[in-house]
């Protein structure tokens, strides 16, 4: 990875991912900011960092992707505090949550947290990736965006809610929103570069957060952690993505191995329906609507 030396990043979750994403850029030499809803867990994080990297420039801010106002108050603090940012990670998440649970506004929680908070977020940190000479947003998606349908019709899940469908979507919706921010970027010259990433399968805690560690899943994921990459791997795609000279704008990066499952990081494929510009331009539309919030 190039040096980070005079570069900013604002990284989204406190473990797994969004921990080795923010570790490994502090020790390339960036500022990073990690943000979280957890304050303890955050001020673990940037102790651990600051054990491993003691010259690390890294601290907290409280943010809740579930909370559209604490979106915009942690937007607001950034612009206060600075000029400008270079890299934005849209990492944290939550996944299948046994039954269907809301966000503060009133969203699906998986829709809300991991797409529609991040799509809030990228809006209100705009102003200061622009000052950036060149900015890179990455947000993350996941295999499990194969199998993703934009339910326009039931977006919220309200009428029919099923754990893995509905992450799904929300890890498509992020897709399709990288793909769709650099279009718009590179055609109103925003001098943002927007990329899409995905882990591949790590160890993170993920899964037994949300159907618990003795679920099906949890019991599947113990018995099968061989197939798993450790989780610093998993933020390989991602610090390829943010830093790279190779990465290419709008393009979509996973591992290499075992049909993208693991390994380095390598231009992933999209899946298609991620690929339909008109289904994007309405669900960016829509996005806009949901959040209140123009991007651009």
């Amino acid at each position: 990875m190039p040096s980070q030396k005079g570069r900013s990043a604002v990284v989204t979750g406190t473990g797994g991912l969004g921990f080795e994403t923010a570790l490994a850029l502090a020790q390339a030499g960036a500022e990073v900011i990690i943000a979280g809803r957890n304050p303890k867990k955050g001020a673990v994080a940037v102790a651990a960092i600051l054990e491993a990297a003691p010259a690390s420039d890294v601290r907290f801010e409280a943010l809740d992707l579930a909370s559209l106002k604490s979106v915009a108050d942690f937007g607001k603090r950034l612009r206060d505090q600075r000029r400008s940012l270079d890299i934005l990670i849209n990492n944290a998440g939550v996944m299948r949550p046994p039954k269907r649970r809301v966000t503060e506004d009133g969203f699906e929680l998986q829709l809300g947290t991991n797409y529609l908070g991040h799509f809030a977020l990228t809006a209100h940190l705009m102003p200061l990736l622009r000052q950036s000479k060149s900015a890179r947003v990455v947000t993350l998606s996941s295999i499990a965006a194969r199998q993703g349908i934009i339910d326009f019709n039931d977006l919220n899940a309200e009428k029919n809610y099923q754990p893995m469908p509905v992450y799904a979507q929300s890890k498509l919706a992020c897709l399709m929103f990288a793909l769709e921010l650099q279009r718009r970027s590179a055609a109103a010259g925003w001098g943002v570069t927007s990329l899409a990433s995905h882990p591949g399968l790590s160890r993170t805690n993920l899964l037994y957060n949300s159907a618990g560690r003795w679920s099906t899943v949890g019991i599947l994921r113990s018995l099968l952690g061989f197939m798993f990459q450790p989780v610093a791997h998993g933020a390989w795609p991602t610090l390829f993505a943010a830093t790279s000279p190779l990465a290419k704008p709008g393009s979509y990066i996973g591992p290499e191995q075992m049909s993208e499952t693991r390994g380095y990081p390598t231009t992933a494929k999209v899946p298609a329906p991620a690929l339909d510009q008109a289904d994007a331009k309405r669900l960016w539309e829509l996005s806009e609507t949901l959040t209140g919030v123009s991007l651009g």
